[in-house]
C-alpha cells in the first residue's frame, strides 16, 4: 500500500490491519499504511493482489532459496501428508523421513558431526544451542560456564534466549534483554569499525585481542560459548575480513570454549559452498541450519552436534533420567520429507554450481553501483549482499538515523518492482538461488533507479555532504 492511500476498510489491506499483528514491523505506522499482499509467486518472482510483479530480491526473509513454483517439495509434503502426517521423537519413537533427513545431513556437513536436533524455525535452533551449551558445561561438572559471547548487530533469533544472543537494538528494547550473561564484542566490520588507517588484518588482530580480554575479565571458567553467522546477515551482511576467524577460533581453543556457527541464512549454497563454515573457514562445535533447509517451504531448523558434546550430554540425560529439550513438532515428519528432498534439488539441479557462476555477474554488478554518489561500501559473498549508502564516500560519515535514507530507498525500489531490504542505511539482498544472469540484470537495474530516486531526495533536501 501506499502511504497517501490508506487501506479500505473491507480490502485485504484494511482486513489485515484490523487483525494481524506484524514482526520487525512500526505497529502504529502500519495502521495507516497497511501491507502490500502478496498473491503468488513464479521463480524470483511475486504479483501482489493488484497484479503488480516484483523481484523477490530477499528470497523473502533470506530463506526462499529454490525459488517459487518448486513442484517437487510441494509432492513431497503431499505424498507424507497422506502417508503419516505427524509422529514425535519422544520417548524413543522415531520415523524414516527424519532418520533419512539426519543422515543427509551428517553426509554433507562442513565438519565432522554426531547427531542432528530437530526444531522449528532458526530462533528454536539457537535457543536450543543455548540450553545444549549450559547442559554441556553441567555434564562436565563446570555449571558456571554459563556466559555466551556473540557479536553487536548479530541475529540469532526471536525466543528469549536466542533474542539475547542477538546485539539488535530492536530485539532488546522494551523487552528487559538481553539476559544476564550474554555479552556482546565488536562486529568485524571494517569499513565501519576500523581506526583510521587499520588494515584488515591488524583489525581482525585487535578484534580477537578484544575478545581475549572480555574473556578474561569475565573469567574463562565463566564463559560457555561463542555464537556467529560466518557472514552477519542482519546485521548489514557484513563479511569478516581474513584472518579474523583464524584468530578468534585460536583465542577460543586458548580457553576451550564451544564454537556454536549461524548458518541460518549461510547454510545451503548461499555463499558458493554448501555451508558458510566452508567459505569462511570456521569449524564449529555445534551449527544451526534453517530457512534454506526446506527452502522455507515449511517450517523446519536442524542443529548439528559434535561428538564432543554428544556424547557429554548423553551421560548427562542418563544421570537425569531424560533429556528435557523438547518440541511437539521436533522433525516432524512432513517437514522432515520437504527437506530431505530439498537436499535432493540442490545437488541434482547443481545449485553450488549455479550460485559460483552467477556470483561473478551478482557481486560484480552490485560493485558496479560504487560509482553512484551515495553508495559507500559494498560487501557480500556468493548471492548474499549489503550495499551501504553514506552521506560522505570519502569519510563514511552516515545519514542521521532519523532521515531514513535506506527505507526511503527501500520504498522507491518496491516502487520500481524490486523486494529489497533496508537494514539502517545498508540495502541487503540474497535472491532465490535460481536466479538468472538477466534476472540478476534487470534487479541491478530496478535497483538503480531507486538509487537515483534517493539522490534526488538528498540533493533537493540539501542532505549530501558538501564538495
Amino acid at each position: 500500500m501506499n502511504e497517501s492511500n490508506p487501506p479500505r476498510p473491507n480490502s485485504p489491506e484494511g482486513r489485515d490491519v484490523a487483525s494481524v499483528i506484524h514482526p520487525l514491523t512500526n505497529l502504529k505506522t502500519h495502521l495507516d499504511k497497511g501491507p502490500v499482499v502478496i498473491e503468488d509467486g513464479d521463480g524470483v518472482w511475486v504479483t501482489d493482489i493488484h497484479g503488480k510483479k516484483y523481484i523477490e530480491g530477499m528470497a523473502g526473509l533470506w530463506c526462499l532459496s529454490l525459488g517459487y513454483g518448486q513442484e517437487r517439495l510441494v509432492q513431497a509434503a503431499a505424498d507424507q501428508m497422506r502417508r503419516l502426517p505427524y509422529y514425535h521423537l519422544t520417548n524413543h519413537k522415531s520415523h524414516s523421513p527424519v532418520i533419512d533427513l539426519a543422515e543427509k545431513l551428517l553426509e554433507i556437513a562442513p565438519v565432522p558431526m554426531s547427531k542432528i536436533w530437530f526444531a522449528n524455525s532458526g530462533s528454536e535452533g539457537n535457543d536450543s544451542a543455548a540450553r545444549i551449551v549450559w547442559y554441556y558445561w553441567t555434564a562436565k561438572g563446570m555449571p558456571d560456564r554459563r556466559k555466551i559471547i556473540s557479536h553487536r548487530q548479530a541475529y540469532h533469533g526471536n525466543t528469549i534466549a536466542s533474542a539475547s544472543l542477538s546485539g539488535m537494538h530492536y530485539n532488546h528494547a522494551s523487552f528487559g534483554l538481553p539476559l544476564d550473561g550474554f555479552l556482546h564484542v565488536t562486529p568485524p566490520h571494517h569499513y565501519r569499525f576500523a581506526e583510521p588507517g587499520e588494515s584488515e588484518e591488524d583489525f581482525a588482530t585487535r578484534l580477537a585481542g578484544d575478545l581475549d580480554a572480555l574473556i578474561q575479565a569475565e573469567g574463562p571458567e565463566t564463559v560457555g560459548a561463542f555464537f556467529t553467522e560466518p557472514i552477519m546477515g542482519s546485521g548489514g551482511v557484513i563479511v569478516p575480513p581474513p584472518t579474523y576467524y583464524e584468530k578468534v577460533q585460536a583465542v577460543l581453543a586458548k580457553y576451550d570454549i564451544l564454537l556454536v556457527a549461524d548458518e541460518v541464512i549461510t547454510g545451503f549454497a548461499r555463499t558458493g559452498n554448501m555451508f558458510g563454515s566452508t567459505t569462511m573457514g570456521l569449524s564449529p562445535d555445534m551449527l544451526v541450519c534453517a530457512k534454506g533447509l526446506s527452502s522455507a517451504y515449511i517450517p523446519i531448523s536442524a542443529l548439528m552436534v559434535n561428538a564432543r558434546v554428544f556424547d557429554a550430554i548423553a551421560e548427562e540425560s542418563d544421570r537425569v533420567g531424560i533429556f528435557g529439550l523438547s518440541f511437539t513438532y521436533s522433525g516432524h515428519p512432513v517437514s522432515a520429507a520437504v527437506a530431505r528432498e530439498a537436499l535432493a534439488i540442490y545437488e541434482d539441479e547443481d545449485i553450488v554450481g549455479h550460485v559460483r557462476a552467477m556470483t561473478p555477474h551478482f557481486q560484480g554488478g552490485l560493485r558496479e553501483l560504487l560509482d553512484h554518489p551515495l553508495v559507500g561500501e559494498v560487501r557480500g559473498e556468493g548471492l548474499v549482499a549489503g550495499v551501504e549508502l553514506v552521506r560522505d564516500k570519502a569519510t563514511h560519515e552516515p545519514f542521521d538515523p532519523g532521515l531514513a535514507i535506506g527505507p526511503f530507498c527501500n520504498q522507491r525500489a518496491e516502487e520500481h518492482g524490486l523486494i529489497v531490504r533496508a537494514i539502517g542505511d545498508t540495502i541487503s539482498f540474497c535472491p532465490p538461488l535460481i536466479i538468472t544472469r538477466d534476472e540478476i540484470e534487470e534487479m541491478i537495474a530496478r535497483f538503480r533507479l531507486a538509487l537515483d530516486d534517493t539522490w534526488a531526495r538528498v540533493q533537493g533536501e540539501g542532505l549530501a555532504a558538501a564538495g
